[in-house]
């Protein structure tokens, strides 16, 4: 009980931490900007078109993908949100990116799940280049992904180490067993000499 517990601290706080960012950020862009109105960060008109703050919306998926899906992807997230609620304390301590990226998968989602039912839409406001226009959890939910990646890889890159280094030592071990074989072979031979030569000595004698 108390480890379920610890594991859904570690998960909330992460997700939590992602909702009240992604929110606050939101709200600021639609109390101070006009739907599609522009502005450009701390007057750097050089950023411009690279990077620029515009308020938009989707009923979509992240990124402004398959619009007019807000129902669908409404329940979506509820399910998504449950299962990695569910699954999580199944997790090994050991599998930290995943855990890390379920919790900010977790964040992201909620996030958007919250502008789809209060406001039947989700709110962007992130522009890069001819990028689709995202906001805070699209982008917690992308890097998430990267995360597991990114864990993936690093856990298969050590269990390869791992192996490699049990292959060298059994190598390294097989190695020792022939040569102890060939210094056993070789006292052997020499104490059979050594015996065939003080018998022809002594029937000399």
């Amino acid at each position: 009980m108390k480890k379920q517990v610890r594991d859904y601290i570690f998960l909330f706080t992460i997700a939590i931490m992602i909702v009240l960012l992604d929110q606050i950020t939101k709200t600021i862009v639609r109390q101070n900007l006009e739907f599609s109105q522009m502005v450009i960060p701390f007057g750097f008109d050089w950023l411009y078109p690279y990077f620029y703050i515009v308020h938009w919306y989707n009923t979509g998926a992240a990124f402004g993908m398959f619009q007019d899906f807000s129902i669908v992807f409404t329940v979506l997230a509820i399910i998504v949100s449950v299962l990695i609620i569910y699954y999580f304390p199944k997790i090994s301590k050991e599998d930290w990116h995943l855990r890390l990226a379920l919790g900010m998968q977790l964040g992201g989602a909620i996030g958007n799940l919250i502008d789809r039912v209060t406001i039947g839409h989700v709110t962007d406001f992130i522009a890069v280049g001819s990028f689709p226009v995202f906001n805070i959890a699209d982008a917690s939910i992308s890097l998430g992904v990267a995360v597991l990646i990114l864990g993936m890889w690093l856990k298969e890159r050590d269990k390869s180490e791992e192996e490699d280094q049990e292959g060298s030592k059994g190598s390294n071990q097989d190695i020792a067993i022939e040569n102890a074989g060939q210094v056993a072979n070789k006292a052997i031979s020499e104490n059979v000499n050594s015996a065939s030569e003080n018998t022809s000595k002594a029937m000399l004698e």
